[in-house]
């Protein structure tokens, strides 16, 4: 009986790992369509546009970590301000 010959791996370049995903058919040819316009590949698609995902995701949350420190400190920052108010108006 013949033994299963594992499938030969494709090299993979240092740092990178081949993953699989599922796109529906009209997903993958506006995937397609958008690659050819850009000049890209659609692996270069995809991981540019999962780049931006996360990328916009950390600043949101950045932005709403910053949101609470600046809404802990309001009150501190207000009295900071009238402290120096009269300052302020000197040079007028």
């Amino acid at each position: 009986m013949p033994t299963a010959t594992p499938a030969k791996k494709k090299a993979q370049r240092p740092g990178k790992e081949r993953v699989l995903v599922e796109f529906s058919e009209s997903l993958l040819k506006r995937t397609d369509e958008a690659a050819r316009q850009l000049e890209k590949n659609r692996s270069e698609l995809i991981r540019t546009a999962v780049e931006r995902l996360l990328d916009g995701l950390e600043k949101q949350k950045f932005d709403a970590e910053l949101a609470v420190a600046y809404t802990a400190n309001a009150s501190m920052n207000l009295a900071i301000a009238e402290e120096f108010a009269p300052v302020d108006r000197e040079g007028l």
